[in-house]
């Protein structure tokens, strides 16, 4: 007996439908006063609607390494620059690769986009080399052709004047020097001999190069000789090709000093962290880097020595794309960490930090395109996308009016829910995960309007089909359950796979497409559960629809419903006892 009553028993709660409005009632509300407490009561916009900047990136090929361009690096560099700009608080900017050699960034609206491309096309070799000369960033004058240095330039505003490096407590070294030494006798890494001072505080080189002088070191001498760090073309080439093995010239970032730099004892991969910080004391801010153990070795050993040695030889330059960024003093020897202090700002000083931590790229780039759009056209294109979408859902409403009459209403609440859910959540996701909507995934949300329609579709197609045989419209509804509620879970099922499979396999703006469309499935059987069948099951006491109404979209007339079953086994129950 136990079998038959679980079978006629409801099945899901729809014997108390009150319990599934409810429960979907408290998530609208938890969702949307979230939505207001938080301040983002409007989806995220995509560059594509918002407007912002697109930069493509270049890489060049390595010498000496053919194969260096392949998916792997370029998967690499794509993660890092990717860490790099959102390091600046951009959580929705896009980083991807395009083609064998080339990675498109999207930087949205309202980013400082200057300093972004700034850090996105800082992407070649982050090293640590200890410097042997530094002197002003302007071409030394030569009388003669031979490459005799003369150490008479006096570098200004040096990025070695204020900055100190130190272990635990930075101290600045209140005789910061500018001189600089005699470039044979550096490369020669004489460490004894000092720099002769003349009356007016210029240095005065007493060395010149011998006979001796390889011609690798000579020409190094005429190229530091040459070099123009005032101009951006001379910074470039400063040190163009250089191999870590090799000593170096260098421009510091701003162009008012040049260098020589040693072969880099340190890469940017030995470090395990940095990040800016105000230093509370000092009332100055300051870049604390972390190594790591392999990185934590190299850097004693390198401070250990340079520590020893006179101004500017105790300077070790943090050179990043061939170019010194900063090049404190050592005082002391460091190991697993380190700070660098100096005239920082605020942004200069996360800036360095945000360099060293994400600057160490596999390979090189040059920035091949900029594209800048505007916010009216992402204006023009999100207006687009909402008409399009507001013709998609009166095409739907117009259909399920025509055809389905009083069942509309039903299916137009639940759409309404959908919405309302579909619209708090894309507003939440904004600041939760960086979701940003693009104009693909518009286009995802427009797509989800049939979706849902569709299962509001088969569910009321079962119903009508129960109703056709002859059933009444309350047992017709719980009847039509189950069928439906299969068809509607394998429709969604292959619908989230699809968008699983584009969201994983894909990159860039398709993802937003896959994303909404997921999202949206995953609601469309929120919505059927919590709503749509609750709401069936409550229409159904009506008279207005129990009754089959002509305009109710039920009336078993129009239907061609056969005959009640009940009143047929009415009428042959009694005669079976009596024929017995």
């Amino acid at each position: 007996m136990a079998a038959p009553k679980k079978g006629r028993g409801p099945s899901g709660g729809q014997g108390r439908p009150g319990r599934a409005l409810a429960l979907i009632l408290i998530a609208m509300v938890a969702l949307t006063g979230g939505m207001f407490l938080s301040g983002h009561t409007t989806p995220r916009l995509g560059i594509d609607l918002a407007g912002g900047t697109s930069i493509t990136l270049k890489a060049k090929s390595q010498p000496g390494k053919p194969d260096a361009i392949n998916p792997t690096n370029m998967d690499t560099a794509v993660s890092i620059i990717e860490r790099r700009v959102n390091g600046l608080g951009v959580s929705e900017a896009e980083v991807q690769t395009q083609g064998r050699d080339n990675i498109i960034v999207n930087i949205p609206k309202g980013t400082n986009s200057k300093q972004a491309r700034e850090q996105v096309g800082t992407t070649a070799q982050l090293y640590f080399r200890p410097v042997l000369t530094v002197t002003a960033g302007q071409a030394t004058p030569t009388d003669t052709a031979s490459p005799s240095a003369s150490g008479s330039a006096k570098p200004s505003a040096s990025p070695s004047d204020k900055e100190t490096a130190s272990g635990s407590k930075a101290t600045p070294s209140a005789s910061a020097t500018t001189q600089g030494r005699a470039v044979t006798g550096a490369l020669k890494k004489d460490t004894s001999p000092s720099p002769s001072t003349s009356a007016s505080g210029t240095p005065k080189a007493s060395a010149s190069p011998s006979a001796s002088v390889d011609p690798a070191t000579a020409e190094l001498q005429k190229r530091f000789a040459a070099l123009d760090c005032s101009t951006k073309a001379g910074r470039a080439k400063a040190g163009a090709n250089a191999k870590p093995t090799d000593t170096t010239i260098a421009c510091s970032s701003e162009g008012d000093a040049k260098y020589v730099l040693g072969p880099a004892e340190v890469s940017g991969t030995d470090v395990d962290s940095a990040k800016a910080t105000i230093d509370q004391q000092r009332g100055m801010w300051i870049v604390q880097m972390d190594f790591t153990d392999k990185g934590s070795k190299k850097f004693q050993q390198i401070t250990s020595k340079l520590s020893q040695q006179q101004s500017p030889m105790n300077q070790f330059a943090i050179a990043l794309d061939g170019e010194v960024v900063s090049a404190p003093q050592v005082n002391e020897t460091l190991s697993g960490s380190a700070e660098i202090s100096g005239s920082f700002t605020q942004q200069s000083a996360q800036d360095l930090a945000n360099v060293l931590s994400y600057g160490a790229l596999p390979l090189s780039f040059d920035e091949d395109t900029v594209t800048t759009v505007t916010a009216a056209l992402g204006g023009e294109q999100l207006q687009a996308g909402l008409i399009a979408g507001a013709i998609g859902l009166a095409l739907v409403v117009i259909y399920l009016v025509a055809y389905y009459r009083g069942l509309a209403l039903i299916a137009l609440l639940s759409l309404l829910v959908s919405g309302i859910l579909t619209y708090t959540l894309m507003s939440l996701l904004g600041p939760a995960i960086g979701f940003a909507l693009n104009l693909p995934a518009v286009c995802g949300a427009i797509v989800a309007i049939g979706i849902t329609a569709d299962s509001f579709i088969v569910y009321f197609e079962r119903i009508r089909d129960e109703i056709r045989d002859g059933r009444t419209l309350r047992p017709a509804v719980e009847r039509a359950w189950p069928r439906a509620r299969r068809t509607i879970l394998v429709s969604d099922f292959v619908s989230f796979l699809a968008a699983a499979v584009l969201f994983i396999v894909t990159v860039g703006k398709v993802q937003g497409f896959a994303f909404t469309l997921g999202l949206t499935t995953l609601l469309d059987v929120v919505v059927v559960f919590l709503f749509t069948k609750p709401v069936m099951t409550l229409m159904a006491r009506t008279k207005f629809f129990s009754g089959g109404h002509p305009w109710s979209g039920l009336d078993p007339k129009r239907l061609g419903a056969k005959p009640p079953l009940r009143r047929m086994r009415r009428v042959n129950a009694p005669t079976d006892p009596k024929e017995a």
